[in-house]
């Protein structure tokens, strides 16, 4: 398959570059120390249209390709994984609601979301439930004019600053989901300690208690929720999470690259060392593999080609190994000064090991593979 990268996704991946280099790199321990991204850097998203990428043009959005979408993820993956994160969640709401919601709910959220006005977050996760969404507790009963929603949603992203939530529900034993706009009655947000890797996440959880959600707000149609909507959603998420991954496979060879030339070990360098040159070059094969597939996924996803899903989910499944091989490997070559906060490296092998379970667990992509081959 032929993979052509525009000139203007290349442009796009030079800006974005030096976006991160100049506003978020910068920034990388304030969010560690902080456990939360600052209200400046997200000015600063939205004031660079990166919050809009992902958005349809007639909604103030930039509407770009897949393929710059990957560039785009990709350069943010290098930078910090959790500035990544948040656009990919970002993305999977515009996603769910540009695939499933009316005219009316695109023009009320979706050019506040490219403004930076409005910070979506997408509450699926339970406590009890993991991936097995079929197995959901929280429940909408349907009213005159309006759902009731209970229930409790955990490990949510962006949850401690979101402004709307997209919420997954059983309504009659069906999936739904629904807009709920955070001052709603009956919500209630609990913040969460920040987790060892992705420490930026700001994570949440949230609370509904007899939470009254008026009809309107319903995203597409009860029975819908599950299989279109979420559907769409994650394989939004997993599409740029995997590009992602190859930003952060990408930032551990480079500061693996730059130690084994400035240190010496028996008198010389370790580059010359065999046994490092190994470990360079399993994650070199792999950041490629990892890149072509996503790229391939990206072509797939242009075109509308539906076996785009398959590809898409066999880029997450192996971009998030080679994230974790990768990190594993620039904490050994680094040894000892790696396990440190003085090397960055620390912090990718964190964020790595949330890579392979964010947006389904790596054993759930090798079930779904499997069952669904596409050779």
């Amino acid at each position: 398959m032929l993979i052509k990268i525009s000139e203007q996704a290349k442009k796009l991946q030079t800006d974005v570059r030096l976006f991160v280099e100049r506003e978020i790199i910068p920034q990388v321990q304030s969010i560690e120390n902080d456990g939360r991204i600052s209200e400046e850097i997200v000015s600063k998203l939205a004031g660079n249209h990166l919050l809009g990428m992902m958005i349809p043009e007639e909604y103030g959005g930039q509407n770009i390709d897949p393929l710059s979408l990957a560039l785009l993820h990709e350069e943010l993956g290098q930078g910090h994984t959790s500035v990544e994160n948040m656009l990919t969640v970002v993305g999977m709401v515009v996603k769910a609601i540009t695939s499933a919601g009316d005219e009316e709910q695109k023009k009320r959220w979706l050019p506040g979301i490219a403004a930076g006005s409005v910070i979506p977050a997408f509450a699926m996760s339970e406590s009890n439930i993991g991936s097995d969404i079929k197995g959901m507790e929280t429940v909408a009963v349907k009213g005159d004019g309006h759902f009731m929603l209970k229930g409790n949603k955990k490990w949510i992203t962006l949850g401690q600053i979101a402004d709307l939530f997209i919420v997954f529900a059983k309504c009659d034993n069906r999936g739904a989901a629904f807009l709920v706009e955070r001052d709603t009655p009956g919500l209630s947000v609990v913040p969460m300690s920040p987790t060892f890797g992705l420490r930026g996440n700001m994570l949440a959880e949230l609370h509904f208690d007899d939470c009254q959600i008026p009809e309107a707000n319903l995203l597409g149609r009860i029975g819908s929720g599950f299989n279109r909507v979420a559907a769409f959603a994650l394989d939004e998420g997993r599409y740029t999470t995997a590009c992602g991954c190859v930003g952060l496979g990408k930032a551990c060879l480079n500061a693996s690259l730059k130690y084994v030339n400035q240190r010496k070990q028996f008198d010389v360098y370790l580059k010359e060392h065999q046994l490092v040159q190994k470990m360079i070059t399993e994650m070199i094969v792999n950041i490629q593999t990892a890149k072509l597939l996503c790229y391939q996924a990206g072509t797939l996803r242009e075109m509308k080609d539906p076996t785009s899903i398959s590809y898409t989910l066999m880029a997450k499944y192996h971009a998030s190994k080679m994230a974790n091989l990768a990190a594993d490997y620039a904490i050994q070559i680094h040894g000892a000064v790696g396990c440190s906060t003085e090397y960055a490296v620390e912090r990718y092998y964190r964020d790595a090991k949330i890579m392979e379970i964010i947006e389904g667990s790596t054993q759930l992509y090798e079930m779904q593979i499997a069952k669904n081959p596409v050779i």
